[in-house]
């Protein structure tokens, strides 16, 4: 029996944080080539401070999904990320690939947490950044 013949768990704790990430989001694997046999999926999960965005971002040739697990999150994308969609905890949402975006949590006060995977891994690739007051409605405080 090898490896890939058997699940592999990765126990609360255990996640890998050495993953490539946008602007200091809190984002850890859980499935990935990190530290299991997976070799086209990564899956993980992150977290958003109060009044958190993060840089402009896009995730190259990986198809993305995201499920809010809490909060409330901005999706900011389009020409000078003009164009927006909201995000409500319980939503899932997908992510074409090379699509330019930035994520926000739209609460001063609470934390926001997403689950998220992509195919076939995680790519970050981080683009320059844009002054909040182009962001229409966010704020960090």
């Amino acid at each position: 029996m090898t490896a890939s013949d058997r699940p592999v768990v990765t126990r609360r704790g255990d996640e890998q944080g050495d993953t490539a990430q946008s602007g200091g989001l809190s984002l850890v694997t859980g499935v990935g080539p990190q530290h299991t046999p997976a070799t086209r999926i990564w899956f993980g999960k992150a977290s958003n401070p109060p009044g958190f965005r993060s840089l402009p971002h896009h995730h190259g040739e990986a198809e993305t999904g995201a499920y809010l697990l809490s909060g409330r999150a901005r999706i900011y994308f389009g020409e000078g990320f003009q164009e927006y969609l909201e995000i409500a905890a319980g939503d899932f949402m997908f992510v074409p690939p090379y699509l330019p975006h930035l994520e926000a949590n739209m609460s001063t006060t609470e934390e926001l947490w997403w689950l998220v995977c992509r195919s076939p891994e995680n790519i970050v690739v981080n683009l320059p950044d844009v002054a909040d007051a182009s962001l229409a409605g966010y704020r960090r405080t």
